[in-house]
């Protein structure tokens, strides 16, 4: 079974839809057990940065989420979920992140081009990945964006107005800023590998 974090965030359901298309079992759960005994765990995530730590913490699953993560159970961040799993963000100023991965999120700068990004983009392989192949062209709805200090961690890369970093992975765990659930056939390529570890 596939657990879907529900912290309060939007798109669960899509996410839950897209898995039930894949032939997949999965369950939409904020309680920590269930989460816990779940083969796979995906934190989903539309919102700001802040509100989504605290309602993580306040529902205690910001330890849940380090104690699947350490227990090397294969996890998947998708849009703010990806963001959720570095230090902090610019969006949210003093707010703790999960520290899962070194660095920081950071606002998409202005470059002519209208942020949010919003809409299809194709992305670039950095490096051999366990759940991206080729260049796919994915679904994005974002104004911010990760900067990491440990550069080998990022599986992918898009173009906006410069390199922006949209897809990281280290051993079990796996990120991407653009939404699988909606990225057509492509997404659910990458929905389909992350299921069948």
């Amino acid at each position: 079974m596939i657990a879907v974090i529900d912290y309060g965030a939007g798109n669960l359901r899509s996410v839950k839809n897209a898995l039930a298309y894949l032939g997949e079992q999965a369950e939409i759960t904020g309680d920590k057990d269930t989460i816990l005994a779940a083969d796979k765990v995906i934190l989903p995530g539309v919102g700001a940065f802040g509100e989504a730590m605290a309602s993580l913490e306040k529902k205690g699953l910001d330890g849940v989420i380090r104690e699947v993560i350490a227990a090397e159970k294969p996890f998947l961040g998708i849009c703010l979920g990806l963001q959720l799993l570095f230090e902090e963000s610019d969006e949210s100023p003093g707010v703790r992140g999960l520290g899962v991965f070194r660095g920081r999120v950071v606002r998409i700068p202005d470059r002519g081009l209208k942020i949010p990004h919003m809409g299809w983009n194709d992305i670039t392989l950095a490096k051999e990945s366990r759940i991206l192949t080729g260049n796919p062209f994915v679904y994005f709805v974002h104004s911010y964006y990760v900067t990491t200090p440990d550069t080998e961690i990022v599986s992918a890369y898009a173009e906006y107005g410069e390199r922006l970093a949209v897809a990281v992975e280290r051993g079990s765990v796996f990120a991407v800023q653009f939404h699988p659930e909606k990225s057509g056939e492509a997404g659910m390529a990458i929905l389909k590998r992350f299921a069948e570890m």
